[in-house]
């Protein structure tokens, strides 16, 4: 559960011995986490629970940034009597036009910090990408109204189960955005 060396994007940067640096917090949302702070909230920080403790883009260009959220909203929005759901939305459920435009609105935010970067939209291996979800088709709609030629998507293959993906699960994912990245050659 705590072992960031085995997680797919550890294994990725491995793979193409590349310098890996990553922002993540269990639970995160790009709408609404498990918790007050969601990931548009806390992407610029040192400290996701010190607002004062600014990451300086400047010091790190990264030539890929794969984004992997929407998993928690997924689910939590529909959960109208969660406390986080409550403070986000009150008692309207959010519509499919805006969980469209919040994940815009994020990669935009990260595309100013990385003007040159590829950006991989990913999501998966738990629930939200389970057959007949919608939340990859909310991703591919995002990214096409983004018209930006940088910004793909690639979405991991449900895993049959909606807990984490452990170790075998996280292989999995790696080896599926390490064939995506060679066969876009994004690092030739």
């Amino acid at each position: 559960f705590h072992n960031n060396y085995k997680t797919y994007g550890v294994i990725t940067a491995r793979h193409f011995n590349a310098q890996y640096h990553g922002t993540a917090k269990s639970g995160i949302g790009i709408m609404v986490s498990w918790f007050k702070e969601t990931m548009p909230d806390i992407y610029d920080l040192l400290d996701p629970k010190n607002p004062k403790s600014k990451w300086d883009f400047s010091k790190y260009k990264p030539d890929i940034v794969v984004v992997n959220l929407f998993q928690n909203d997924s689910y939590l929005v529909t959960l109208p009597e969660h406390e986080q759901y409550k403070a986000r939305f009150g008692t309207q459920k959010p519509t499919e036009d805006f969980y469209i435009t919040s994940y815009m609105d994020f990669i935009r935010s990260v595309r100013a910090k990385y003007p040159k970067a590829q950006i991989i939209c990913c999501l998966g291996s738990m629930g939200a990408v389970k057959p007949g979800s919608k939340w990859p088709g909310y991703i591919d709609e995002a990214v096409k109204r983004l018209k930006d030629d940088k910004v793909v998507t690639h979405f991991f293959e449900y895993k049959g189960s909606d807990d984490h993906p452990k170790v075998k699960a996280q292989q999995a994912m790696a080896d599926s955005l390490i064939a995506f990245i060679e066969e876009k050659g994004y690092f030739n």
